[in-house]
């Protein structure tokens, strides 16, 4: 299993981060990729990958609740990071007009930047979309052809939004959403939609933590070694084995991301 989303730069691993990464190891993942959400934090991912390189792989970009601070150098600072071997990507990027901390206009404008910097990069890019389909679609749908492969993280959009992304060619990320009964129902509905070749798996750690997970975990934190419960609860709403979701996800990863 492949965990292609990680905020393990987060300040909840601060005081277990090499055990978390212990019990990902130990619960059968065989690698994990860690998110950048802005210039420092994709520093630190791919300084956290030094302590286990063969294990650990990191994106770098900017979130587009980061969009109002960027520097006028993030783009250079981002490139400079994309030349590490352990970076595997750029984002996470995209939009977000659900929370809007930073202002619609700020994010079109770095997410376009984002976008064109992988394609000049010929990296993937690893995407955040909320409350905001037609505009993020909009900014990609020229580079479709251009980029190597786009990752939609976190897919929580509708049957409508799922297939527009397919027909696009790109892959979904589901996470522990899909586990939840109240909120994830409508996306545990549709996930059958998604063909396995375009599969992959993530835990947003420390967010979205599985509910099916028993016994419930004294912490509300999330983390890698919770993966398999999303496989659990996928393998269910697919109508297909575990074994499959685990073998796809896991293929789809390696070469999307160049971890093999």
């Amino acid at each position: 299993m492949i965990d292609i989303g990680v905020n393990l730069t987060s300040n909840r691993f601060d005081k277990d981060r090499e055990q978390v990464i212990t019990r990902a190891q130990e619960a059968g993942l065989s690698a994990i990729l860690l998110t950048g959400t802005n210039v420092s934090e994709s520093k630190h991912a791919a300084e956290l990958c030094s302590m286990n390189p063969q294990f650990m792989f990191s994106t770098a970009g900017v979130h587009p609740h980061d969009a109002d601070n960027v520097s006028n150098g993030y783009l250079a600072d981002l490139e400079q990071l994309a030349l590490l071997p352990q970076v595997k990507a750029i984002g996470e990027c995209g939009l977000d007009f659900n929370r809007n901390f930073s202002t619609p206009e700020n994010q079109q404008r770095v997410f376009a930047e984002q976008v064109a910097l992988a394609q000049r990069l010929s990296m993937p890019l690893f995407l955040h979309q909320r409350d905001a389909f037609q505009a993020w679609f909009a900014i990609l749908e020229p580079y479709l052809s251009s980029i190597p492969a786009m990752v939609a993280h976190c897919f929580t959009g509708n049957e409508a939004e799922l297939k527009q992304c397919l027909e696009a060619g790109m892959y979904i990320g589901i996470t522990g959403w899909v586990c939840d009964e109240r909120r994830g129902k409508p996306l545990f509905d549709i996930v059958k939609h998604i063909p396995l070749d375009r599969l992959m798996i993530e835990t947003d750690a420390p967010y979205l933590t599985p509910r099916n997970i028993r016994p419930k975990p004294k912490s509300s934190r999330n983390e890698p070694a919770f993966l398999p419960y999303v496989v659990t609860k996928l393998a269910e709403a697919m109508s297909c084995s575990e074994q499959d979701i685990i073998e796809y996800s896991t293929r789809n990863s390696a070469r999307v991301f160049a971890l093999e």
